[in-house]
């Protein structure tokens, strides 16, 4: 029997119960849809928390920290391990290390009109600042020209309040009249000298306050004030500018934030409090960990939360996949019960094909046929249905949630495929042990059953 001819019967015997087909399509459809939908809510909470991750510092960033110079003893005769240039360039030998800058921090207060602020200016090299994907509004990143220029994050005009009222934007939730992009902002350095300022010294001078310096903004990140992501409150700048700046402001004196010498002197070399570093793939995070953290400092990754949070998505995955099996299983239950009555109503056909000479091979194929027909056509719709499931659960979690989880259920190419395929191979496991048992009837006692 030629195989388009198998096609044929295995379609026109399910045809010709068409009530009994269409429940038994209906179970494959409900086992589909369930499976499909139970596994992609563990793909979308899987994505939602590596996406929540990348908010967070990213995937392949490293933090590389040394504070120990302010535990340690300034009278001492070893001098406590810092980083300096020369370390950082050490750790951008590390194989599979893509960016390495020293990152140097400083804070200062900003004054425009009668708003007050304080925010921490971040130092970073070109590289970095370019690496770090962040998302322009207006302007630019930094440029390498020599002067110091700021970009701002979308949400540090939060960090300014009315110096008249001392109301900030959190208690008023009232945006403050600041224009970072296209007015001067002032800026103090020397934040020790100006809470100072009109007391005395230890050598009974009065002290000054400090001067002020107009620095121009070069850009803004996008976003508005509700939009959180990362570095949104972060100030960048390039960081051999900021250095030629703090070295005017402060001159022969220890700059805030640098070690001094035993007679409290500065050091000629600036050193740095961190260093951000970029790893070329996940795969490599915790290997250049281990070896930045052999090399005597703090590395800080995401690499086990997300190991963490990845062991538990799966966990919650296998779960949720687990109860969309069982309506499936119920489903494979269906098919059989199907096959075995087609059996037993077809008995007397099976034994006339038989005598005719029928492979028994063929036999045993068009009722696997037919059950994977069942399995096809019952995949077909029930991804259809999880596919309008998943979309109105987004609909509904995204509105609930206000844009947090935007798609909570995922369903990607492939498990799309695999659902259809795995619908077909149950359909077909199912059907096969009947079609075994219209393989044993014999011919005579089959011609003769009515």
């Amino acid at each position: 029997m030629k195989y388009f001819d198998l096609l044929r019967m295995s379609a026109s015997n399910l045809l010709r119960r068409k009530l009994r087909t269409a429940l038994t399509v209906l179970g494959v459809i409900i086992g589909t849809a369930s499976i499909v939908v139970m596994v992609s809510l563990g793909l979308g909470l899987r994505k939602s928390s590596l996406a929540q991750i990348e908010e967070y510092g990213g995937l392949t960033t490293i933090n590389v920290n040394n504070y120990s110079w302010y535990n340690s003893d300034s009278t001492g005769d070893e001098e406590p391990k810092r980083i300096d240039d020369a370390v950082v360039a050490e750790m951008a030998q590390i194989p599979h290390v893509e960016v390495a800058s020293p990152l140097l921090d400083v804070s200062v207060i900003a004054k425009q009109g009668a708003y007050e602020g304080w925010f921490r200016i971040q130092g970073m090299n070109q590289e970095a600042l370019q690496k770090m994907d962040i998302d322009i509004a207006e302007g630019e990143l930094p440029p390498a020209d020599g002067n110091l220029q700021l970009f701002y994050g979308n949400q540090v005009i939060t960090n300014f309040y009315n110096a008249r009222t001392n109301e900030y934007y959190w208690e008023t939730m009232e945006v403050p009249d600041v224009d970072l992009m296209n007015e001067p902002v002032f800026l103090i350095f020397d934040t020790d000298a100006y809470y100072q300022a009109g007391s005395t010294d230890g050598n009974g001078q009065t002290i000054l306050p400090p001067k002020k310096y107009i620095i121009p903004t070069c850009g803004m990140m996008a976003g508005d004030l509700e939009t959180y992501k990362e570095n949104c409150n972060s100030v960048f700048a390039d960081i051999d500018a900021l250095k030629a700046m703090l070295k005017k402001v402060f001159k022969n004196k220890v700059i805030p934030g640098q070690p001094a010498t035993k007679s409290g002197k500065p050091y000629k070399e600036l050193y740095y409090e961190e260093v951000y570093i970029r790893v070329d793939s996940m795969d490599h995070v915790k290997e250049v960990q281990q070896a930045i953290q052999d090399m005597g400092f703090n590395a800080n990754s995401n690499a086990e939360w997300m190991e963490q949070t990845q062991s538990q998505m799966g966990m919650i995955q296998m779960v949720l996949g687990g109860i969309g099996a069982v309506s499936l299983f119920v489903a494979a239950i269906g098919i059989a019960n199907t096959m075995m009555m087609s059996i037993y109503e077809r008995t007397k056909e099976i034994g006339i094909i038989k005598v005719l000479g029928c492979d028994l091979g063929n036999i045993r194929s068009m009722f696997l046929l037919e059950a994977g027909f069942i399995g096809f056509f019952g995949g077909m719709a029930g991804l259809i249905l999880s596919e309008i499931i998943s979309a109105v659960i987004n609909s509904v979690v995204g509105k609930a949630s206000g844009g947090y989880y935007e798609q909570l259920s995922y369903i990607p190419l492939w498990l799309i495929l695999v659902s259809l395929v795995f619908a077909v191979l149950v359909g077909m496991v199912a059907g096969f042990f009947p079609a075994l048992r219209a393989m044993k009837l014999s011919p005579l006692a089959a011609i003769r059953n009515e």
